[in-house]
């Protein structure tokens, strides 16, 4: 008995093996559909297309948001698939038993399966994906940069078993050339950390080779996914080069941030990463900055670096070729501003504190302090520039025809908006510590008020021209003009205090133009309007049951508060009924009626208590 229900039992389990091993086939295509025909083996060899394998489950599985855990995950799914799919596994549940693939493998028809080559791509994946998180886990935990060393050395060491495998002569030639350019970029990345320069640049630059080559070798739409990979690889060569002695390698990275456009990405973020590395190598040697004829000390890396990039972010922004990648650029150097304005806040923090406990009183204000004042204004005209250059870009679509009337276009209100964060961050300004008795500097910040407060009014002027306000218009016309002729009165004081600034002079044409051109629309506006007959234009608050007899043109009488009937009515005088006065009883006598009232007799004393008890009642 106890042996059939073993019997039966072993059999059930078979049936259900085969069935979630059937069942995992079938999730694996449809996870996998590309993957398939990117690994069938040809009957001229084995193929392996490995960068687009790579680079598909890579962008499907976490790397588009930089999520390196996922990928590892997949990764190490996918590697248990494949051992349970072509029967290599290691070992059992209870024992591990170590297999590898090997040449001799690949050359018997038993193993001439292009998935015994996507096990080693696979475990190299792995160890690289988790060699990136540990990457990033870095920056907060340092220690585990040497697991990060360790993991990227793994995944070198299983690159190289896949080129050697791929030595075989069952593997196609493409293959072969791209497993060498993938352990190049691995052992590459091995020396990029361990600082091996030019051992890093011979990698890289032979990576960079073999995908050229194969980009060259193939359709446009093939050699699409080489030449991305050259983009990818060439920041890192840059680098090598600077550490090397390339003085021209940093502008490089620099144009080649500009030419990574408005988008983010992987990219992005990697060129961003070597620019900061290399302004700190830099920033080594800067101790000093000076602004308004004083000479701060900078002891504060953070602000080192930034303050040695802040020249290089200005020349791209002023390089950038579309408004996107100025926008982008602006918000990247407005973030970096405010990370070094607070490293500075928490110094001057500690410095507070050190006063108190010495009790040390001075007006002057401290180098750390003018420091904070000097970033704070390079935050704030930052601001300033970048919302005027938003102004310019909406300013421009404003003067183009609108072709789409469902579409909502810009409107003069939100030039209004970005006139007032200007002028907050103007006032801002003027109130920085250490620059109150600065009178040059206060000046030109007033004269940079004045000029902005214009195109503010100008643009509130265009919105009352659009509503057909013409007089208030036409008073804040003249406002500008007024703004504009002050503007130009100071700055003939003050040198080289309009040359970041609009040009009023162009602001003053444009006003007088729009002002004879509101005129006229004011005209056209009159004229046009309907002339009424003269019965019709008599006001008259009459309600209208008291002159149905006349007709007037109301227009409140289809309002919601029509003139129909006075309410409340007036008072109107009616009779009243007469009211009489009984005036005679005050003149009348009464007869004395002394005789007729009882005379109370005298009791003594027994008769006054009993009265009060009332006994005698």
């Amino acid at each position: 008995m106890v042996h059939l229900f073993e019997t039966v039992f072993s059999k059930f389990g078979r049936v259900l093996l085969a069935e979630k091993m059937a069942l995992d086939k079938q999730n694996e295509g449809k996870i996998l559909p590309m993957d398939e025909n990117k690994e069938n083996t040809t009957e001229d060899g084995i193929g392996l297309e490995i960068l687009q394998i790579i680079k598909d489950s890579q962008q499907q599985h976490g790397l588009r948001h930089g999520d390196y855990q996922r990928y590892r995950g997949y990764c190490s799914r996918r590697l248990r698939r494949l051992r349970k799919t072509l029967g290599f596994k290691c070992g059992n549940r209870h024992k591990f038993t170590g297999k590898k693939v090997t040449v001799e493998m690949l050359s018997d028809n038993r193993y001439s399966d292009n998935r015994y080559l996507l096990l080693v791509l696979m475990e190299a994946e792995r160890a690289w994906s988790y060699s990136m998180q540990l990457k990033q886990e870095a920056n907060t935990e340092p220690r585990k940069r040497f697991h990060l060393l360790s993991r990227l050395r793994k995944a070198a060491k299983h690159g190289e078993r896949l080129e050697k495998l791929c030595e075989s002569p069952r593997v196609d030639a493409k293959t072969k050339l791209e497993a060498q350019a993938y352990t190049s970029y691995l052992s590459g990345m091995v020396r990029f950390e361990l600082q091996e320069w030019k051992d890093a640049m011979e990698a890289f630059n032979k990576c960079k080779t073999i995908y050229e080559k194969l980009a060259s070798a193939f359709t446009e739409e093939l050699a699409v996914l080489y030449h991305q990979r050259v983009e990818e690889i060439s920041p890192n060569i840059r680098y090598c080069a600077y550490n090397i002695g390339d003085q021209n390698a940093m502008n490089e990275l620099m144009q080649m941030r500009l030419s990574a456009g408005g988008g983010g990405g992987m990219m992005a973020e990697k060129l961003e990463a070597l620019i900061t590395q290399t302004r700190a190598k830099q920033a080594a040697t800067m101790s000093e900055v000076e602004w308004r004829g004083r000479t701060v000390p900078v002891k504060i890396d953070k602000a080192r670096i930034f303050l040695l990039g802040l020249g290089d972010n200005e020349a791209a922004i002023a390089q950038a070729a579309n408004e996107e990648t100025k926008e982008r650029l602006y918000e990247t150097l407005l973030a970096e501003c405010r990370d070094t304005i607070q490293a500075v806040r928490e110094e001057l923090k500690t410095e507070a504190k050190q006063r108190e406990r010495s009790d040390e009183a001075s007006g002057k204000v401290s180098n750390l302090q003018f420091l904070h004042s000097y970033l704070t204004y390079i935050k704030l005209w930052t601001v300033v520039k970048r919302n005027e250059s938003m102004a310019h870009m909406l300013q421009a679509k404003l003067k183009e025809p609108q072709t789409d009337e469902n579409k909502r276009g810009p409107r003069p209100q939100d030039l209004i908006r970005l006139y007032d964060i200007i002028l907050q961050s103007l006032a801002e300004l003027s109130t920085l510590q250490g620059l109150e008795e600065d009178h040059t500097f206060q000046k030109e910040v007033a004269l940079k008020m004045l000029v902005y407060k214009a195109y503010r009014c100008f643009f509130i002027a265009q919105s009352y021209v659009l509503v057909k306000k013409w007089s208030e218009a036409l008073v804040l016309y003249e406002r500008v003009l007024k703004y504009a002729k002050e503007v130009q009165s100071k700055a003939k004081s003050l040198n080289n205090s309009l040359k970041d600034l609009p040009d009023v002079q162009e602001l003053i044409t444009e006003v007088n133009a729009e002002k004879y051109s509101l005129q006229a629309a004011a005209i056209l506006d009159t004229e046009d309007a309907p002339e009424a007959p003269s019965q019709q234009k008599v006001k008259d608050n009459t309600p209208l049951c008291e002159r149905l007899e006349t007709f007037h043109l109301d227009p409140t009488l289809v309002g919601k508060q029509p003139n129909l009937v006075q309410f409340p009515p007036d008072f109107q005088p009616i009779p009243c009924k007469p009211l009489f006065f009984d005036l005679a009883l005050n003149h009348v006598a009464f007869p004395p009626l002394d005789d007729k009232v009882e005379q109370k007799g005298k009791g003594g004393l027994t008769g006054y208590i009993k009265g009060i008890f009332g006994f005698g009642s």
